[in-house]
Formats: structure tokens, C-alpha cells, sequence
């Protein structure tokens, strides 16, 4: 179970320090492993367990230090908190939503999307019986939880728009993922849309009361976004890995799956992540197809948030960087994108 937002903010600035003093010390250079050998040392820093279920393998089973890398991941309550921590400089490398790549990218951010990993559409809205939300424009003059900035937020704006409706049209209160369950339990909130992982815990807190509305009208995306002083040598390791994790975990899907639980450390549930993860359809690409939703939510994010920026393809494009996943496997890029490939 997630900490408060307060708690959590000096928790994970103290172990971001550290994994940046430990992990990242002997920089580009690398640091020396304990047979001897320099490896180049990065910090990874993730969110969705499920979404990135590759990294959690590759990480179990160490198959980055059979790449000659130390990498290091950490894990962090959301994807803004993971972007926060590439733009921080305390990770080089972050596994996040496709809408935190989008703010990222539409406030000028120096960030490359080098793979999206997965991808996922069974949302809900979580509600209550005795609010008599059984549509979606039932959410009109309502109050909705969700965690703003996240993909959640967006999940929420289509359920909206489904039923001709916008954020404007019911009181948004902003809630960190792990506290909807409790808010719609004492009545503070009509809805809310959270992480599947917490969709079990409001069915327990609410009882007979839980009600949810199925939503398959967006697909979010887990995506690997590299850090400015990221190498394509490196970036190039750490998908060379993390491609090899998703091959095991399409042979032992149950493999794969104590691997997350073993890296969640408590975080998740077994019969959670058994339900959720084949959900996921996984596989490091970058198609026309992300690139047309990162434009459509951009422009969403760019109304709905007030951001600045420019929303159109060719800004987005610019921060779309396939050198690392062609050179594996040219096959899983199907966006045009014009590139200077940097040193490294």
C-alpha cells in the first residue's frame, strides 16, 4: 500500500539520492562489478508494474548485467513522479504513461521516447450503487478522484467525452491513486478511475456498495523514455535486455509473473497481477499509431491543462528517437522520423 504523497516525496527523494550516489557514480565511465569488469551504470526509473513487466523481468533475472550493464531500477507511486526523476537528472532512463511523456515533451523537456512497451485498455470507473452513476453522463454535476497528470486523468477525459461531456462538466478532485478506494468508501467522492492495481481494493472497502462502469475507449501506453545524458549505447542495452525479458515472458507467462511480484516487494497482489497481466499486450515499438495519440492527447493536455508547447506531429516527432530500437529490430519502427544520431 502507498505511503501519503508527503511521506512518499521524502522517501523517494532519499532513495533517489542514493541510487544516483551508488548506481550512477562512475557516470558514462561506468562502475567497476564484482568480477572486476567496468559496466556502465544507469538508474531506470519506473512506475506501472504490470505495464512494464519486461523491466521487472530483466531486472529478477539480471539480464541486463549479461548486456555489460549495471543497471539499477527503482520504483515510484506514478509515471510523473518517474519523468520528474529523468528530468531530475536521478535516473537516465524512465519507464512512464504516455500522457507524462506528452506534458514532458510540450514543456520543452529535453526527453526521447525510445519504445513504447506496452499496451493496455481495460479501464473502469469505480463507483458506488447508492449514486446511481450507470452511464457515463451520469458523471454530469458529479465529483470524480482521480490522480491528475497521470494517465488516469486522461482515462477519465474519454469516458467524459464518450458521453459528450468534458472535465468542465463534473468537480475533478485531485487524489493520489491508493487514496479513490477510501474517498468513495466515506463518501467524498461520487467516482473515481485509479490504477487497476487498486480496483480490487475498492471492491473490498465497499462491499456490497461497489459498482463499476467497463471503459475499452483508450489504450495507454507504457513507454521507455530516455534522459538527456543518456547514451544510445546505453539505450540500446537496456532495450537489448528488456527485449530478451519480453521473449521469456511470452514463453512463462508464470515465470514472468513472480518475477513482478518478486520486484513489487509486497506492493501487489498475486491474484492481481494473475488477472491483469495478460491484459497487457506487450512488445518494444513505435508506430504511426502512438504517434497519432501522443498528438491527440496533446492537444487534449494543451486545452485541458493550460500547457505550453506546440501539440502538432512534428513537434512530438521531434523527441521520438528510434536509432536504439532499429538498430535491434528494424521491424518494430513503423514511424518515419528523421534523426542526428549523438556520439555514444
Amino acid at each position: 500500500m502507498l505511503r501519503p504523497r508527503a511521506a512518499a516525496a521524502v522517501l523517494l527523494a532519499a532513495l533517489l539520492t542514493a541510487l544516483t550516489a551508488t548506481g550512477c557514480s562512475g557516470g558514462p565511465g561506468g562502475s567497476g562489478g564484482a568480477d572486476g569488469r567496468d559496466r556502465p551504470a544507469v538508474t531506470i526509473a519506473a512506475s506501472d508494474h504490470l505495464g512494464g513487466a519486461p523491466v521487472y523481468l530483466a531486472q529478477e533475472r539480471r539480464l541486463w548485467a549479461a548486456e555489460g550493464l549495471d543497471a539499477r531500477v527503482t520504483t515510484l507511486p506514478t509515471g510523473r513522479d518517474a519523468l520528474n526523476a529523468v528530468i531530475g537528472g536521478q535516473a537516465r532512463f524512465g519507464v512512464v504513461g504516455d500522457l507524462p511523456a506528452v506534458t514532458a515533451a510540450l514543456g520543452g523537456r529535453e526527453v526521447r521516447i525510445v519504445a513504447d512497451l506496452s499496451r493496455f485498455s481495460d479501464w473502469r470507473l469505480l463507483t458506488r450503487t447508492d449514486r446511481g452513476i450507470t452511464g457515463f453522463a451520469a458523471l454530469k454535476g458529479r465529483k470524480v478522484g482521480v490522480p491528475r497528470g497521470t494517465n488516469v486523468e486522461y482515462a477519465l477525459s474519454r469516458m467524459l467525452g464518450s458521453a459528450g461531456l468534458s472535465a468542465a462538466d463534473a468537480t475533478v478532485v485531485n487524489l493520489a491513486p491508493h487514496q479513490v478506494p477510501a474517498a468513495l468508501a466515506r463518501g467524498d467522492i461520487d467516482a473515481g478511475v485509479t490504477f487497476p492495481s487498486f480496483y480490487e481494493a475498492a471492491r473490498t472497502t465497499l462491499g456490497g456498495r461497489y459498482a463499476e462502469l467497463p471503459f475499452t475507449g483508450y489504450t495507454a501506453r507504457t513507454l521507455l523514455i530516455a534522459g538527456p545524458k543518456a547514451r544510445d549505447s546505453e539505450a540500446t542495452a537496456v532495450l537489448r535486455g528488456l527485449l530478451r525479458a519480453q521473449r521469456e515472458l511470452a514463453a512463462d507467462p508464470a515465470g514472468a509473473q513472480q518475477a513482478v511480484l518478486a520486484q513489487a516487494k509486497g506492493a501487489l497482489h498475486a491474484g492481481y497481477v494473475r488477472a491483469y497481466q495478460p491484459r497487457y499486450t506487450y512488445g518494444a515499438t513505435l508506430s504511426a499509431e502512438l504517434l497519432a495519440q501522443l498528438t491527440e492527447e496533446a492537444a487534449w493536455a494543451k486545452a485541458a491543462q493550460g500547457l505550453p508547447g506546440a501539440a502538432d506531429r512534428s513537434a512530438l516527432l521531434r523527441h521520438v528517437h528510434p536509432v536504439p530500437l532499429r538498430a535491434l529490430d528494424p521491424a518494430a519502427v513503423t514511424v518515419t522520423v528523421t534523426v542526428t544520431v549523438p556520439a555514444g
